[in-house]
């Protein structure tokens, strides 16, 4: 039988310093830019979590996953295991998705990174201005800071 512990008095007895301590060790640490399952109750914070769990996975061109992804890939994967289906290129997923605003991002959006008006690549914003994504040959998943301007956002319907 377990011991039961007046939890005001083991506050008093602990200290400021203590708790803040106990509080750290009893946490969750999630990896960066993720979500608790709490938090993801949305598909699109689901495909974000999916995402950074490839972290390390590597680059192949035309790859869905599980283990390998180009960059469209990855978003296809992560948002199909959070029950959304997305077509296969970056350029078919901008087109499929509702635009918004860099002001109204939010985690779980995808960043599309364009020249002129042809998309080229995509990631799946994780906060803070950085992405998870699949960047090229010879890279792996991995989150990384937003390196253009030269972007646009779309939210999964």
């Amino acid at each position: 039988m377990a011991a039961q512990v007046h939890v005001p008095s083991l506050l008093a007895r602990a200290g400021t310093a203590s708790v803040l301590t106990l509080a750290a060790v009893g946490g969750t640490m999630l990896a960066p830019g993720t979500v608790t399952e709490a938090q993801a109750a949305t598909p699109s914070l689901k495909a974000l979590n999916v995402a950074a769990s490839k972290k390390g996975s590597p680059y192949r061109w035309g790859a869905t996953g599980p283990h390998r992804f180009d960059c469209s890939g990855l978003t296809v994967y992560s948002f199909k295991k959070a029950g959304k289906k997305l077509p296969r290129t970056a350029q078919q997923q901008y087109n499929r998705t509702r635009h918004v605003s860099a002001s109204h991002r939010k985690r779980g959006d995808l960043v599309f990174f364009h020249y002129g008006r042809s998309v080229y690549h995509v990631g799946i914003y994780a906060g803070h201005n950085k992405i998870w994504h699949s960047p090229r040959t010879g890279a792996v998943v991995r989150l990384e800071k937003i390196w253009s301007k030269s972007v646009y956002y779309g939210r999964v319907r």
